[in-house]
Formats: structure tokens, sequence, C-alpha cells
């Protein structure tokens, strides 16, 4: 039993559930074997029957309506016991306003009884109560039902009586939403214990679903909701069967129920874009680059990750795993992982903060997600810049300056990067030097300059000449030479220059400093020196090349000097130099130690004086003597004794710094300087100026504090940046700066840690180590050092100390050498596919740098080798982390296995000279010979024309691997429309390009070039153009042309504008087409319906259609107000009224069809002016055709007689000369106004026609005069009659009664048929065959379809009838319908019959119409349009309906009247009251006005008068009678030509046996004619003219006509007459009276049966009633429709026809059953008279006719099968009567007659 499932809020995806099904135990039904009655619920009412499936639905306790009773729809025992009665009550409840009465059959089991079966009656609101009483003998299930009956219908009641059983409700199926692979989705379902047992369940399931619970217990009625998860592994659509056991707790579970789990799991799909489409796309994945950033800065990027697939994809963002840099990674992500539904996208971001200078940045993120095909990689890179500063001068000369005076100089610091710049001048500010600039130190911003004041004070009369270190962080020191000369009274030493600066550098080149200016001077004399060209002095040839080639090789860096000249001269790092850098950097004067710390640490409590000295050692290197000079500072805590002194050539001196502070607990720093210069230079008068040397400075750093003991020192604020330094790991010196930044408000002093006990911490250098920072300031340390391989991988600390005390500053330095590390993949090996010899093959391969160092690579190939393999890039540099995509080639030469062994070579950027590292690689490939074959489709036609130039391939070179396939692809671009064909050749080419082997034809491309092309294939009218048929839509749209034009080719101009487009900015544009065409919507009344024409367009081509209808406004460029200029034409104003007031219209006006689509549009006209309207329209195939469709439609007023004309020319059909019966042909006129059309055809031109030809009838209009009602066409009937083979043409007027006449042209062509290659045609011309003949798209609201729209029955002999058979169809499921055919006439005559003429349709049934075409004894063209009008029942009913009403409230108006006391007064000299109608046009008056003075805009609408208002407002206040419904119409079109007997016979002899002349139609008019021309017109019989006379003679005759109807005596003879037998056959037999009846049994052969004979009647009268033949299991019986005799009545079969004498019947009955031999003469010609006669002719092809419209009916309607295997039926042994001679058939009426004889008997 089914039930509906329930679906919880938590389930997901569309429509997870099926339906319910409730499962029972097993076990409940092994006893179920009682035979007990199942009947189905039914409820039948008005023949419709509803299922019990519906009832047993709803759950039983809910009570359901049925006929007006409400009950139960089932009584259900569930709680019972044998051997005991239980009973339950059926409560009936009549909801009804009316008395109900009801019988009832019982139960049919004997298990149910009730009541006895009674009458039950039940009065409105009132129940009865029914028991209803279960008597059960077996332990089984028991099912049996009540039934109902009413006078409405009847319903059933089910009883059913259950035993208690472990029941589950579950859904039939579950579908879980769509999942990816490798996810899990879950959904939830509700199942229930519909028992009343405790239930216990556990659910199995396998995999890829999993459910939970999977046990449980469940009470009864109680629900569970289980959840299901899906975790797919592989992308297909799973579908798992979950069972459930159930049952008793504690027993294994026998019964189960199974739920269908359908899951469908999808691959995911996750890619990574950058948010502006434009990034760089690498080999391995998209590429995020961040460009330079500057050091200390963070930069901020974006990327996506999309989801194109339909599932949602849970992802990870990770590194790639391998390299990972020392410093950690420079880029960081925001997020991590997460969720990306279907369709959507994720935004991520990722920071670059770079912390190292001039260094490259690379990092990989890796896109992975469970189930993924491929793996989406984010490249990202970028470069760290530091400052750029400079100085715009690099030497300040102060010139000579008297001693105690003060000088001041400018120089400009530039930072022209984008970071920013922290600088730090190595220089003491505070009075210890002669020199000093301002500031010291501080930032500057990117892009900027500041300006430096250098201040120059000397105190003693020497010159003066100290290189300054500017210190950038991030980059290497800047110098700035100071120089300047203190003279003095007594001193004036050698003024210095900054050319001297240059000398010095030079000669310092040369190692010539090293002797004084007097040595030199005398060896400049002994000619073994001499000057240069720049006046440097230099050594001889042979020594000075020997020292340029030394002192070219090595040259200091500015960081190795600022540790030079920090340390005293000496270089820190000499020991691990080479030695000609230490030759290089050999000093002039140094100082030792450098740096001196005054009570660093705890005081000593032996310390009586704060003051401290300590001494420091000058040693000159120099060959000369010099003089030693040091700078005082007045008030200075530090000083130096003694002052001055003179140093002999290599010798050293002591020098006492004493630290004296004049105030305790203060921290204290300076940096001491001392100035060293040959002695024999104080004097200028005693040295050359080319001899000329500049002082040397040495400085001492020197810090101190004055805190007592026990006192607590300075609490420090200071911060590093950064605390981890990490030098490259490369063993060559290397150098790192970090900013030490003072943050407090107070002075502090550092010191690096002297208990470096550590190996690794010795090794490294820090200048300062030691020194004063005041608050708000810096300080630069400069770190050096040079990698070794065992120093900790992590990094070790440096201790800095803090104010002397115990606070430290902790600094983390890296200085490890690592090794180089590269990564091929595929484990070092490559694969080639087989490659053809002489060809080339590539492949992609990537290596990875994994080590911290940028390294340089290059790939090395044997030398034979190189002719097999390349790479590209062979070489270049690799960034740490850094992975590189090269493309190897494999060229081999032979057909062999080639195993080829390159290696790759790589080694640090730094270290250029170093030792290379080499890793091997391995390459293998096989050189193949191959062949390529061709893959093309089939099924392409031939084409002998080729245009080479209309096909492009894009690629005509290119590699193909072995075993594969590659897509080529051809773009043709045909120049016309014609079929192309290309031949396409290939060559296989070896590496270098040179051809292997001659052209190949590799394959043929054949394609066709064509224009866009639309066909209409359909045509329908509707509304006012209703009553138009197919075919005159068809000439009014002139749709053969505009066929004909889409199928051409467009010229030239027609491309000017592929596509619309507004290029014009006229009102009317020009137009580039000559194609142009009428649309002509005919003409209507003023105020009517619109006319509406619906076209149906086909994309009978191969290619989109993009198409459009554009008005005039479409195509015209839209300009302002004061670009419009000139007046208006009187064709741009009336185009511009049509276009505003939208009398035109078309939808859709655009659209696209797509090949073999069809579209339908439809075409509109609104008559809302009168006049004609015309708009030109351009059809606009996008790149095809354009035709201009000039819209035409005429508007008629309501009281003007109107003809439509389609063209004012008509050419009739060529007609032979030398014929005696020429055919008649049609001309149309429509009546397209509101009235009757009186026309009238001026012969005169006819007459002079025929004056001219010999006084013989060329043209003849056979209805020169006529009418035409409103909307109704009109057949003009002409004969055109030619006396030689020309075209004769001639103008005849039309005149229309009361309007304007037309002048038509009327053209015809006659020729001879006995010239060979005659143009005429003989045969009919259908000259609509490309209308269609069935209908393609159906009208709005029509449910009425005909099978064929259009029969063309050819050409046909006179005096002939034409059968064919169409259907009616009633597509609608509701409405029943009726029809009626309006049959027209043609030759005054109804040639076309359809049987039946009217009817009905139910909805959904379909009728059989017959369509017969008598053809008259005239040749004519039959132009036929029949009409079915079709009217819904529905409509019919209203209809009549309100014209009920209206009848009765005329009815009751007519008989009462109010009178009233002013209507009194108004009727007082009134006799008689006339009742006289609502006029609805303008009302009569004696006067008419005058028209207006200023005349009206032809085609708007006048406004109406005050009168004409009034009248209007009474008549709608009118009661008019209801109108009927209008009708739909269908349109049958019926062609057809005619021809007399010998000419068809003489040119059509083959078809002349498929039809039958009818003698009896051709004898009727001969007859008729005969008649017509002999006999006189009756005498004294008044004409049948208007006026007084016919209506006396109408009065009179209707008189007497009611007088007879009247008479009791007329009717009773009419009723006698009508039961008298008809003598059928007996005056069609000549009877024997000589011979007697043969009494024996009938054996004579049966008589044919004749005909009835045809009545008298007028050629113009219908045709007799046909007879309708049914097929009998004796023989065939005919029925005479429309009250015909059949054969029996004539024997006597019915009653009324029997012949009022026994006698009469028993001489009726002898004549029948006389034996006729052939032998006997009289028979014989009694039976040759009877076939000679043509009525017995008719009768025996209408019944066979009628045969066949049975057996088509009989198929039609599904009866009998025409296409079944006929079966043969064994027919008894011939019996010896038979083989004497009798017949073995009788007739139906002889054999009736036979019975009734030997009844009577």
């Amino acid at each position: 039993m089914l039930a509906r499932g329930h679906v919880g809020p938590e389930a997901r995806g569309p429509n997870p559930l099926g339906s319910a099904s409730r499962w029972t135990s097993n076990t409940s039904r092994k006893d179920a074997r009682c035979p007990t009655l199942q009947h189905p619920v039914e409820v039948q009412r008005s023949g419709k029957v509803q299922r019990s499936g519906e009832l047993q639905q709803r759950a039983s306790s809910q009570r359901s309506c049925f006929l007006g009773v409400e009950t139960w729809p089932e009584l259900v025992w569930e709680s019972w016991d044998l051997g005991r009665d239980f009973t339950k009550t059926l409560v009936l409840k009549n909801v009804h306003s009316k008395l109900q009465k009801l019988r009832f059959r019982p139960p049919v089991s004997k298990f149910f009884t009730t009541l006895f079966p009674q009458i039950i009656v039940v009065s409105p609101g009132t129940s009865f109560l029914m028991p209803v009483t279960f008597r059960p003998l077996e332990r089984c299930e028991y099912e049996d039902s009540i039934e109902f009956q009413s006078k409405d219908g009847s319903f059933q009641v089910s009883l059913r009586a259950t035993i208690p059983c472990h029941s589950l409700e579950v859904p039939e199926s579950v579908l879980l939403p769509l999942c990816a692979v490798q996810h899990s989705s879950h959904t939830t379902f509700l199942f229930r214990n519909v028992s009343k047992l405790q239930t216990r369940f556990r659910w199995e399931c396998a995999a890829p679903f999993q459910l939970s619970p999977e046990e449980g217990l469940l009470k009864p009625g109680q629900e569970c909701r289980v959840t299901v998860v899906f975790r797919p592994q592989e992308a297909l659509v799973y579908q798992r069967e979950a069972r459930c056991k159930f049952g008793e707790e504690g027993v294994e579970a026998e019964s189960h129920c199974t739920v269908l789990l359908q899951g469908p799991a999808k691959y995911p799909c996750l890619q990574l874009k950058g948010p502006d489409r434009k990034e760089e796309e690498e080999p391995g994945g998209s590429l995020l680059n961040f460009g330079s950033v500057a050091v200390g800065c963070s930069v901020r990027k974006h990327f996506d990750i999309l989801n194109p697939s339909p599932v949602t994809a849970s992802f990870s963002l990770c590194r790639l795993r391998g390299g990972v840099p020392r410093l950690g990674s420079e880029f960081s992500c925001d997020i991590t992982r997460g969720e990306v539904t279907p369709g959507a996208s994720l935004r991520a971001a990722v920071t670059f903060t770079p912390v190292a200078v001039d260094t490259v940045s690379v990092d990989y993120l890796s896109l992975s997600y469970p189930g993924a095909l491929s793996r989406a990689v984010l490249k990202l890179t970028g470069s760290c810049i530091g400052p750029v500063v400079t100085l715009s001068s690099s030497v300040v000369d102060f010139g000579c300056v008297e001693e105690g005076s003060e000088v001041v100089r400018t120089v400009e610091l530039v930072n022209s990067s984008p970071a920013e710049a922290v600088y730090q001048w190595d220089l003491d500010c505070g009075g210890h030097s002669v020199f000093r600039v301002q500031p010291a130190g501080g930032r500057l911003c990117p892009q900027s300059h500041t300006t430096l004041r250098v201040v120059y004070r000397p105190t003693h009369p020497i010159a003066h000449h100290r290189r300054v270190a500017c210190l950038i962080l991030h980059r290497d020191p800047i110098f700035l030479d100071l120089i300047g000369t203190c003279h003095s009274e007594l001193q004036q030493p050698v003024t210095l220059r900054p050319r001297h600066l240059v000398l010095y550098q030079l000669h310092q080149h040369r190692k010539l400093t090293q002797y004084p200016p007097d040595l030199l001077g005398a060896m400049l004399q002994d000619r073994k020196i001499q000057l240069d060209q720049q006046g440097a002095l230099c050594l001889l040839e042979e020594v000075r090349r020997e020292g340029q080639s030394s002192a070219a090789d090595i040259e200091s860096t500015p960081m190795e000097e600022y540790y030079q000249a920090c340390s005293g001269g000496i270089a820190p790092l000499s020991s691990s130099s080479s030695s000609s850098s230490s030759s290089s950097l050999s000093p002039h004067v140094t100082v030792e130690p450098a740096e001196l710390v005054f009570n660093h640490g705890p005081s000593s409590s032996s310390s009586s004086s704060p003051s401290s000295s300590q001494a420091v050692t000058v040693t000159n290197h120099t060959k000369g003597k010099i003089s030693l000079v040091w700078t005082v500072a007045p008030d200075s805590t530090f000083s130096v004794s003694p002052v001055s002194c003179d140093l002999g050539p290599l010798k050293s001196t002591s020098f006492r710094v004493t630290y004296d502070p004049q105030q305790i607990n203060t921290l204290h720093g300076a940096q001491l300087e001392c100035f060293a210069v040959y002695k024999i230079l104080r004097d200028h008068r005693q040295v050359e100026e080319q001899l000329m040397c500049p002082p040397w400075c040495v400085t001492v750093r020197v810090t101190g504090h004055s805190f007592q003991p026990g006192k607590q020192h300075f609490l420090p604020h200071c911060s590093l940046q950064h605390p981890r330094v990490v030098f490259p790991a490369v063993s060559v010196p290397s150098y790192r700066t970090v900013l030490f930044r003072n943050s407090g408000d107070l002075p502090l002093t550092f010191r690096l840690d002297p208990d470096r006990s550590a190996p690794s911490a010795a090794s490294v250098w820090v200048v300062p180590s030691c020194g004063l920072v005041r608050p708000g300031e810096h300080q630069i340390l400069a770190l050096g050092t040079t990698p070794t391989e065992d120093s900790p991988k992590q990094g070790f600390g440096l201790s800095l100390q803090l104010n002397a005390a115990e606070y430290t500053q902790e600094l983390t330095v890296v200085s490890v050498v690592e090794k180089l590390c590269i990564s091929l993949e595929g484990d070092g090996s490559l694969y080639f596919q087989p490659t053809a010899v002489g060809s080339c093959s590539q492949r992609a391969h990537c290596i990875r740098n994994l080590s911290c160092l940028p390294l340089c690579f290059q790939w090395r190939i044997p030398g034979p080798d190189q002719k097999l393999i390349s790479v590209e890039p062979d070489s270049g540099e690799l960034q740490p982390n850094e992975s590189v995509v090269q493309t190897w080639s494999f060229s081999p030469l032979e057909e062999t296995m080639c195993m080829l062994k390159p290696y790759l070579t790589f080694w640090p950027i730094q270290t250029p000279g170093c030792k290379k590292s080499r890793l091997h690689f391995k390459v293998i490939g096989i050189g193949s010979k191959g062949s390529i074959q061709t893959l093309t489709d089939k099924g392409l036609s031939h084409d002998p024309n080729t245009e080479p130039n209309g096909l492009q391939l894009d690629s005509v070179r290119g590699t193909i691997a072995s075993h594969s396939r590659m897509l080529l692809r051809s773009t043709v671009s045909p120049h016309r429309q014609a079929l192309y064909q290309w031949t396409i050749s290939y060559q296989t080419l070896s590496a270098k390009g040179s051809a292997l082997s001659p052209p190949q034809v590799f394959c043929e491309v054949r394609g066709e070039g064509v224009f866009p092309t639309l066909q209409v294939i359909d045509a329908r009218s509707g509304d006012t153009l209703g009553g138009l048929s197919k075919v005159q839509i068809w000439n009014l749209f002139s749709l053969d042309g505009l066929n004909s034009h889409l199928l051409s080719n467009p010229a030239p101009p027609e491309l000017t504008y592929r596509t619309p487009t507004r290029h014009s900015v006229h009102r009317c544009p020009s137009f580039f087409t000559s194609a142009m065409l009428d649309f002509n919507f005919s003409a209507a009344p003023l105020g009517s319906d619109p006319s509406t024409v619906l076209l149906v367009f086909d994309n009978t081509g191969h290619i989109p259609v993009d198409w459009a209808f554009l008005f005039p406004e479409d195509q015209q460029i839209e300009l302002e107000y004061w670009a419009e200029t000139g007046e208006f034409t009187s064709t741009e104003l009336h185009q511009m009224k049509v276009q505003d007031n939208r009398l035109f219209s078309i939808s859709p006006r655009s659209g696209t069809l797509l090949p073999g689509q069809q579209r339908a549009v439809t075409f509109s006209y609104r008559h809302d002016f009168s006049g004609t309207d015309r708009l030109p329209v351009l059809f606009k195939l996008s790149h095809g055709r354009e035709i201009l469709l000039n819209f035409q439609g005429v508007t008629v007023e309501r009281d003007r007689p109107y003809l439509h004309y389609t063209s004012s020319r008509h050419v009739f059909s060529p007609v032979p000369i030398g014929g005696f019966s020429p055919p008649r042909q049609v001309y149309e006129l429509y009546n397209g106004g509101a009235v009757p059309v009186h026309y009238e055809v001026d012969t005169n031109p006819l007459t002079q026609l025929q004056a001219d030809n010999f006084n013989q009838p060329v043209m003849c209009c056979l209805n020169p005069l006529g009418e035409v009602p409103p909307g109704k066409t009109a057949m003009l009937e002409w004969v055109f009659s030619p006396l030689e083979a020309k075209t004769y043409s001639v103008d005849i007027p039309v005149h229309i009664q009361g309007g304007d006449s037309m002048l038509v042209r009327f053209e015809g062509c006659g020729f001879d048929s006995r010239v060979p290659g005659s143009s005429g045609p003989l045969y009919f011309p259908d000259a609509h065959s490309s209308v269609p003949c069935v209908q393609k798209v159906p009208l709005p609201g029509q449910v009425v379809f005909l099978s064929e729209e259009r029969v063309s029955l050819g050409d046909i002999p006179v005096h002939t009838r034409s059968t064919r058979i169409l259907f009616l169809t009633n597509v609608s499921q509701t409405d029943t319908v009726h029809y009626d055919w309006d049959l027209p006439q043609q030759d005054s005559q109804q040639v076309v019959q359809i049987s039946p003429e009217q009817g009905s349709l139910c909805p959904g049934q379909s009728a059989l119409c017959v369509l017969t075409l008598t053809s008259t004894d005239c040749p004519t063209f039959y132009q036929l349009d029949l009409i079915c009008q079709v009217t819904q029942e529905a409509a019919l009913a209203q209809y009549h309906d309100a014209l009920r009403r209206w009848e009765e409230e005329r009815d009751r108006q007519q008989h009462e009247f109010t009178l009233t006391e002013k209507d009194l007064r108004e009727s007082q000299g009134v006799q008689e009251t006339v009742v006289v109608p609502v006029r609805n046009g303008s009302p009569l008056r004696k006067y008419k006005t005058l028209p207006p003075i200023r005349a009206a805009v032809a085609g708007w609408r006048a406004r109406p008068t005050r009168a004409e208002r009034r009248a209007q407002r009474e008549a709608a206040s009118a009661w008019r009678r209801p109108e009927p419904p209008r009708p739909a119409l269908l349109h049958l079109g019926v062609t057809a030509r005619s021809h007399g007997l010998l000419e068809y016979h003489a040119h059509f002899p083959n078809p002349i046996d498929a039809h039958r002349v009818c003698r009896s139609l051709q004898s009727k008019s001969q007859s008729s004619d005969a008649s017509s021309s002999s006999a006189p017109p009756p005498a004294g019989l008044p004409p049948l003219t208007h006026g007084p006379e016919r209506d006396i003679l109408t009065f009179i005759l209707t008189s007497l006509f009611r007088s007879l109807l009247d008479d009791p005596s007329f009717h009773e003879s009419l009723i006698s007459g009508a039961s008298e037998p008809v003598p059928y056959f007996t005056q069609l037999r000549q009877t024997d009276p000589c011979r007697p009846p043969s009494s024996g049994s009938v054996s004579s052969p049966p008589s044919p049966k004749p005909p009835r004979p045809p009545c008298p009647r007028s050629s113009s009268a219908p045709l007799p009633p046909r007879p309708q033949v049914s097929l009998g299991g004796t023989g065939v019986r005919v029925k005479e429709q429309r009250g015909a005799v059949g054969s029996a009545g004539i024997a006597g079969g019915s009653s009324g026809s029997r012949p009022r004498t026994q006698d009469a019947l028993n001489a009726q009955r002898a004549q029948l059953l006389s034996p006729l031999t052939p032998e006997d003469p009289v028979q014989r010609s009694v039976q040759e008279s009877i076939r000679r006669r043509a009525e017995f002719g008719d009768v025996c092809e209408e019944v066979l006719v009628n045969t066949i419209q049975n057996l088509m009916t009989e198929a039609f309607l599904g009866e009998l099968v025409l296409t079944a295997r006929p079966r043969i039926i064994a027919l008894p042994p011939v019996s010896v009567s038979r083989a004497s001679g009798a017949p073995r058939k009788m007739s139906r009426g002889v054999s009736e007659v036979e019975r009734e004889s030997h009844t009577e008997q």
C-alpha cells in the first residue's frame, strides 16, 4: 500500500525523496490464503472514473465526500480474534442541499454482513448509521466493499481486516545532492513504524553511502530521522539499495525493506586567477608578480580561486614542498583553507614583506583539494630594493683657514630610490673633531634630498684630511672627503687641494705613499721615478707595469674600508683575506686599541679617584718621519697626553687617554681623532706640489660612566632592527647592517660582550663594538663575517651590554655555508617518444633551486650528442626556491635507440670563480620511421570548382608525436555562394626544415559557401482578413516573390551594412537594394478590428540567421532639434503619422533562427484613419539580403462602397486557338467595405474588341452585373476565345454604384497547339503550387484543424465527379464545437459538395468529410474557396441564453408601459405612438451644415457633432439584440480545370480510365438545354422584377401557403402519401403475366439491384442524396440518406412501407422470386437495358464510392487496419444444388422476402 513520504527541512538537493512505501513483515502474509473477494474502490459519476489509488492515499480516519454524501472511504478492522463478531458503524451524512436516496449492494463475502438491501433516504444535513459486522474464520487478511448508488452515480466503501504485523513506512528513493569526488554531502529522511508493534531495525548499506543511526528500536507510530552521508570516490552516478531489516526485538529479523539511494558525483575543478586577468602565465601555472618592493615595506595583492564546476569544493593553500628560505617565507597568505560553491569565486590576499636588499624572493602556493585531477600552482615573485643614497659632491674643500676660525660648507644628500634611507655619519660632533656634520644622522624619505651643514674649525696649523663614512642602513657606506689647511702666524703648511687627493689615490695604487716627499723628490731627481701625463709620480716602465697589474687586480670595498678605519687602520678580516688583499690594505698609521671603555662593569671599591686613564699606541708604518696631532676638545671628560709629537719611520709611541668626568652618575662617549702628516709638509716651502701627500687620520672610540658603586644605572629603552641577521651561505666575507635605536629619554652606552667564548661568535666583527647613543637617536651597527660550514645552522647569539650593567640586547647571527642543491624532474631522466628520423620532438623539463643562494647554471652536452639533443634555455640564473621549465628537443639521425648523458653545472652568483658543481642527467630517445594517417569525415559532396585562396589553416608547420593525433583547424572564407574543394598535401621535414619526402595528398576539404536565407512556409489571416483565403493572402503579400528574393544572392550594395545600423540622417532613409515587394493588407472598414496576417519563416539553410524588420525610424540617426532643417515633405509627414500612431506593427520585429528552426511573425494593420496608408519597411538579413517591403493598407469609411483590387492587371491562362469550347476563367473582386457593393462591368470595350476581330467574341464577361456582400469575394466569369496565336489586351472599366470606378487591364494569350514548341500549356497550370497545403502554425484560440487546406484535382473531363477525403479534427480536450460548410457556386451551379455539410465534434474527435466536385458541361477553370465556420458549443449556448432573455424583455416592453402626467401633457396632440428604431448612423436633418473653412488633414477622424454624440449615447443606452458568436473560419481551396471529352481524349489518353463520365448529368444538361430553348415561357406570370407587382405576387403566394398549412386534410394527404410504397424495382422490371411464379426453393441467380430513377430537375438543382453503404454479414445494405428507403423497406421489412393488400404483396413476391435463367431472352434484354441506363452506372459508382468511404472511415476510427495481412477462409464444399447453377449469395432484400414468405406459410 502506498502512502505519501515526508521530507524534513534538513534534506538537501532538489526533491531528494521519492514517494513513500509501506513495508510489512513477511511473516504476516504466510497464512494469508483466504479466498476473499477484492474489489477496487471506484467512484463513478457522469462517465468519469476515479481510481482507488487516489482515495487510498488519504488516511482512513479522514472522511471524504462522494456525490454529496460524506463518509469514510474505508473501514478497517485491526484488532480482532477468531470466533467473535466485530461491528463498526458506517456513518453516511448528506451534505447536499437536496434529499438523497441511496441504494447499496451489501458485501459479497460471508465474512462481512450489514443491513438487508433497502433504499436509504437521507435528508439534507442528517446522517444514516449502517452497522457492518465482521466475523473472521481464519487468521488472514480480508477485503470486501459496499457499493452505494444514487441518481448521480455510484461509489464504494472498502472493508478491510488486517492482522497486526511489523510494518515500516520508508521512502522509495532518496536523492543526495550533487557532490564532488572525495568530498561528502548529506541529507536526511524519515521512516515511521506504522504498525502497532514495537519494531527493531538495522540498516545495511554499501559504500559510498553511510547511514546513521544504523540500528534502533521504534515504538508504534514513532518516527526516526536517518542521516545519509555520501562520500564518492569517482565521478559516477551511484545507486545503492539500503536494506533495513526489522522485526521483533530479540528475534532475528526476517522482514526487510529497501530504499534506493542515488547520488551523483562530479570531479571538482578550481582555478587560480589574478583579479585583473592581466598577470603573466607561467608554464607551470599562474604568476603573481609583486615587482620591486622597498625593504621594510609590505605590498598586498589579491588573486581569485574560481570554481567553474557544478559541485562545492573544499581546498587548502600551502607552500610547495622543497626549499624554504633561511629567513622564512617573505610571502604570507590570509587564507589557508576554505570552500568554494559552484560558479563562485573566493578572493585571497598575499602580502610580500622583503627583508634582504638586492634579493629576489620566489615562492609557490599549491592549491590542493580532494578529487583534483590536476594541480594548480601560483608562483609568487618579488624583488627587494634598498635606498640609493648619493652625495652631491664627494669632496668638501674648506681651503686655507686661520687658526681658531670656523668655516661652513653645505652638501646635498640625495635618496633616489622608493625606499626610505636611514643614515648616520661616523663623526664625533661633540668637539673632538675639527670637522662637524649637521645633522649627524636621520631618515631620508624616498625620492628626496636633504642639505647637510659641514663645519671646519681647526685647532692646529696643519693640513687636515679626513675620509668620513656615512653609514646607510641595508647599504654599503658612502664616503665624504673633508680637506682643509690651517695657517697661523708662525706656521704655514702646504695648502691641501682636491687635486692632491686624486694624485694620492694614484700614488697609493702605485705604492708610493709609504715614502716621504723629500725621498720621492730625491728619487725624482735621480730619475728612479718620473711624472706621467697627469702629473703623478710613477716608477719606471717595467716597475710601473707590474705595479699596475697587481694594483688593478685588487680593489677594496667600501665596507672593508670602513672596517679598517674603525679598527685603527688595521683590517679586521685580514686573516681571512688573501695576501694581495692585505698588501693593498696596508696602513700608513695605526692605533691600538681603537676602542677604550672606562669603568665598564662593576666599579672598584678601591678606586679613590673618579678619573682613570688608559694608553694607546700609535705606529708609523711609513718610511718617513711624521707628526702626530690630537684634536683637543675643551671642557671634555676625555683628554689625551701628549697632544702632539713626532714619530720616526717604522716607530711606535704611546699616548695616555684620561677619563675625568665632572659629574657623577652619568654616561659619556666620544671619538678621539689623531692626524698624522709627514713632518716635512709643515712648511710649504720645502715641498713641491706634485709631491704633496695628504695627512692620515686615526680614531679611538671611548666610552665611560661615573656611576657610584651601588648606584643603579639607567634603565635602557632600545630596539634592534632586525634582531636576526642572516649572512649569505657562501664562504666569502659578507656584511650586514643593523639599526640600534635608543627610544628612551636618557642616553645609553653599548658594548659587545667581550666574553665571546664561542668560535662562531668570535668570527663576527661588529663595528662599532661600543659607543654612546643619545636619546631618540640611533646607531647603525655593521656586522661582518665569513660563513663556515661548521657554524650552527640555527645561528648563534651576540650580546650587547647596555649602560655598563647587566642589561643586554640579544642579536642572533646565522652564518653557515650550505651546499648547493638543484632538483631535476623525473629523477634525473628524460624519455622521448619514438620520433621519426629527420624530424624533431620536444618535451618540457623542470629544474628547481632548493638552496638559499641564487645560482647560475649551464647545461653541458658532449660534442657528438649536440646533433641529437638540445635544450632551451641552456643557461641562466635561478633564484632561491625558483623553478624553470626548459624545452628539450630530440632530433634522431638514424633508426636506433639513443642514450645520452648531458650534465648540469651550477655555481653561486656571488662567487663566479669558485668550484662549480655538476649534476648528471640521462636522456633516452628512439629514432624510427613513421607515417601519417588521414582521419576525415565522410559524406561530402563533390565540387569541381575550387578557389584556393578561400582556405586558411591555423598551422602549416608542426610536430606530431608518435601514435597520436593532431587537430588541424581550417578556416573557410567563401567569396560567393558555391561549392568549394581544396586538396591539402603534406611533407615530412627534418629538424633543419629540409624536405624528407615528396608532397603527399593529405585530405580534401570541401565546403559550401552560403548566404543566410529564410523561407515563408505558411500564411494565416485573422480578424478582419479572416474572409480571405490563403491563396489571396499569398498573392497580397507577394510571398512567391519574397521567397524568390530570399533564395537569391545579395548584391554588393546590400552588404554595405551587414547588420542593422542607423545610418541615415533623413526621415526617409536611402536603400541599397533593388528588391522591392508589396505587402498589401487589403481593405477594411473604419474602426474595425486590425487586419492580422501570420507568416511562418523557416530557416532552410545551414547557418543561423539574424533577421530584422526595420522601420524608417529604426534606420534614422537621432539628431538634435537644432540640427533638423527644412520643412517636411508630404511623404515624410505621412510616414510620421503612420509611425507615430503605430498603424503598422510587427511582432516580433527581430530575432535569430537556427538551422531548421521556425518562427511565426505577426503583421498587423490598424484601421484608425480612413484612407490609404503606406510605409516602407526594410527586411534585413544580417550578412545577407535586403528586401524593401512596401506596406499598404486601405481603411474605408463605413458608408462608402469599395472594391479592393489586388492588381490592375489580370492575365488569363493561355487558350489554344481553334477550340469549340474555351474554358471559363474567373477574376476576383473583394469588398473591403462595410456596405454591399453593386458593380457593373462596362462591356463597350469588349464590343469594340469583338468588332475588331471579325465580330467574334474574343473576351466575354458572363456576369457583368452583380453585388458583393461586405467582406466577401465575387467571381467575374470570363470566356477567352482567341482567334489568333497572339496576345490580346483590353482595358475594362469597372463601375461601382456610389463609388469610384477602376480600370483593369485584361490580357490573354492564344497559342496554336499544332505548332511544335508552342509555349502555351494545355494542361492545368496550378499557379499556386507554392502555397502550402497543410497548416504549419495554429492561430491563437484555434481548436479545429483541416488535414489539407488546398486540394488540386488537376485536369478532369466534363460531366465527371472527383472525390477527395478530408478530416476535421478538434484538438481541444474540453470544448465541443459545431462546424458548417459554406459552399460557393460557379457558373450559377452548386458544383462542389461536402458530406456532411455540418455537424459537431466532441473534444479530441475527428470527422471524415467527403469532397465531391461535379464538373459542368462547359470547360472551366475552377478556383473555389470553401469556408468552414467553426463555433464553440459553449459560446452558442451563451448566445441562445442571452437571446432568450432579450426576447422576454422585448415582449415585456411591448405589453407594458407607464403613464405619467408628464407623458400625458407631452402627448396631448398625439393620437398614435410610433416606436422609431434607433438609427446607428448620423441623425436625419432637413438642412446640412456647411463644411469647415479649414479642411481637415486627410485621413484624420472628424470630431462628432452634438447630435451624433447624443445618438451614440442613446444607442449605447438601448438594449441591443445579442449578436451570435463570431465563428472561426477555415478555408479550403479547390482548384481544377475541366476539358471537353474530345479534347481530354486527345491530350490525356492515359488518365481517361480514372474518370467516369456521368451520362445522366450529360442527358440532363442536354434536356434542360433543349427544354429551355424549345419550351416557351409560361404565359400569364408576371416577371419577377422589383416593384409593386412583385410585392402583390409575394403577398398572394404567402396567403396560399399559410392556408395550406392550416388545412388538416392537406396534412393527412401528405402523411398517407408518404406511407405508400415506392415502386422502386417494379418500374424497372418487365413483368410477364403469363409466367406463373415457382413454389420451389429460390434457385435463380439474383438480379442486379437497380437504382432509384432520377427525379427530374433543372441543371442548377443539387445532386441527389448519396446512399450510405454499410457492410453486413450476408451482403451489401444500401441506406439512403435523408429518409431514403432501403431495399428491405421495399420488400416489406417495415410496417409503414407494407402494401395495403395481401394480394399485391404476394404478386410482388412472386415476381421477385420467379426463376430467371440466362437462357431467357426476355431476361437478358431486361438486364442489358438496365445496364445501359445511366442511372444504373451512377448507382454502382455511388455504391463503390460509399463502400470505400466507409472503409476509410473505419480505418480512421481504428476499427479497420488497412495494412493487415489478408486471411484465407476455407469455404465448405460445393453442394449438389449449387453445382447445378444455384447462386452462392443472395441479396439482403431477397433473403428478407423469403423469410417473410416462410413465416406466413
